[in-house]
């Protein structure tokens, strides 16, 4: 079954499959793709909330020819407590395929494992495969490459690791700068230098900005880490993405940020709505374009594009 569970693994060949249709498929709209999905019903479980995703996805689904169903925790049997596994039975039998945003990544996996139709990681506590996608199209796109330096300021969540796994597939230079108990796996680490990525975590935002063309955050406390958010909020002091920071990144730096934001916590205002924010609303529009070559790849076992 072609799931699209995490960027792990992944060759680096596919992933440049998947920029090469994602961008066809952004130069291609307003004209109707190629109807990859036509016929097809996709259920779009969301057991968290989303905007990028959720819109992303359901215009992705409708442009290929498909029909999304979106399912809430709130709207389904699983707000009652339902097994992950009946009700993929259920919605393998009843749809094509499944788009599911969740907590825990063993939820995800039980998912997959029961479905019987293809599963697309739309985010877990551990992954967001998709996001990774669309930051890379969005680099590539701004800076005509997607071999820069990368620099990450903040926490080592579940973005950081699926760039991390991406950085081991395409030999990425990587530095993250993360407050002492907010490290990134450290198996993913040492699996991305042991694939060749020129990784490193270190402790000061200024020493991983240093000759950066990349500059990413997240908000310091996700879904689900709401009663951490005080504690979190002094262990990131200093961990913000201001002009100051850009003063050490290359002349060429941009800034990324997976959206929502929290303006004067992890990125500051005069960051993400001046010229170096940018990218960030490229970046979430490319969720639609790359959603597209996501689900011709799950759905077809390829990403061609239009």
């Amino acid at each position: 079954m072609p799931h699209f569970l995490t960027l792990g693994g992944l060759p680096a060949a596919t992933l440049t499959s998947l920029l090469d249709a994602s961008a066809a498929y952004k130069r291609g709209r307003p004209h109707a793709p190629a109807p990859w999905l036509q016929g097809k019903t996709v259920a779009v479980v969301l057991e968290k909330a989303s905007t990028r995703t959720r819109v992303g996805f359901e215009v992705a689904i409708n442009e290929l020819g498909g029909h999304p169903i979106v399912l809430s925790t709130s709207g389904s049997q699983l707000g009652r407590g339902e097994p992950v596994e009946d009700t993929a039975r259920v919605l393998g039998r009843m749809c094509h395929g499944i788009v599911y945003r969740t907590f825990g990544d063993e939820r995800l996996q039980r998912m997959a494992s029961a479905s019987g139709v293809p599963v697309v990681n739309a985010l877990t506590d551990r992954e967001h495969p998709c996001q990774i996608i669309a930051d890379l199209l969005t680099v590539r796109e701004r800076l005509g490459t997607i071999d820069v330096r990368y620099a990450w300021i903040g926490d080592g969540n579940n973005v950081a690791v699926s760039w991390l796994h991406a950085a081991a597939a395409l030999g990425l230079t990587f530095t993250l700068a993360c407050p002492e108990g907010y490290h990134p796996d450290p198996d993913v680490v040492a699996d991305a230098r042991a694939a060749g990525a020129a990784v490193n975590v270190v402790a000061d935002p200024v020493d991983a900005a240093k000759g950066a063309d990349v500059i990413m955050t997240d908000v310091w406390a996700s879904m689900g880490q709401e009663e951490e958010a005080r504690t979190r909020a002094d262990a990131f002091a200093g961990y913000i993405v201001d002009d100051g920071l850009f003063v050490h990144a290359s002349g060429r730096a941009i800034a990324l940020h997976c959206l929502p934001a929290h303006r004067g916590e992890e990125i500051a205002a005069t960051v993400i709505d001046g010229p170096r924010g940018l990218a960030i609303w490229d970046q979430a529009e490319n969720r639609l374009h790359t959603h597209k070559a996501i689900l011709e790849l799950a759905f077809t076992g390829r990403a061609h594009g239009p």
